[in-house]
């Protein structure tokens, strides 16, 4: 699955030759596109990069939380790490940064032309999750150093998202889900 960004618009022929559903994209709000494989989910990119925005407010807020009270980091980072899990499980529509954008900044903004696909963004969740739990487990054995390595990995990603629009989250998932489909499974004896 390619994880690169196509600008749509209703109507707008695909690079497959199908186009996307006659009604317009709404906000952050997932269009459907039909596809060889099914339909895929699609966002509009603006949701996501609002939230890649916040996640980089809070986990500067983390590190700077670090400085004076380990303790107050640790509550940011499990606050954050939850965020990440429900991103991860439930995708961009059910995400708690996304529901302010949908709610919020969407209805605000013309309608969206650039979309991408949601599964890579549900496996950048899952590393920024990753991330967040390894620091918050730093924080809570008393190693501020790992607490604060790891937040500030998840801030470059988040940051590197928010403000240049890559996600390295969306950049490895292809590697990861080639990995998958060529990995034998084990023949049965």
């Amino acid at each position: 699955m390619s994880t690169e960004i196509r600008k749509t618009s209703p109507n707008q022929p695909i690079a497959n030759g199908q186009a996307e559903s006659d009604a317009p994209l709404p906000g952050p709000a997932v269009g459907t596109q039909a596809t060889a494989s099914g339909p895929a989910a699609r966002v509009d990119v603006r949701g996501p990069r609002f939230a890649a925005w916040v996640t980089t407010a809070v986990l500067v807020l983390v590190l700077i939380a670090a400085i004076f009270s380990p303790i107050a980091a640790a509550v940011l980072i499990a606050i954050q790490a939850v965020v990440f899990a429900i991103g991860a499980a439930y995708g961009p529509r059910k995400h708690p940064y996304g529901r302010v954008y949908a709610k919020f900044v969407a209805p605000r903004l013309a309608p969206t032309t650039e979309t991408e696909p949601v599964p890579p963004l549900k496996f950048a969740q899952l590393l920024g999750l990753v991330f967040a739990a390894v620091s918050l487990l730093g924080f809570a054995l008393g190693s501020t150093v790992v607490g604060a390595v790891f937040a500030g990995f998840a801030l470059f990603a988040a940051f590197l998202n928010a403000a240049f629009g890559i996600c390295l989250g969306c950049q490895i998932y292809p590697l990861v889900t080639r990995f998958r489909r060529t990995n034998p499974s084990p023949a049965p004896n």
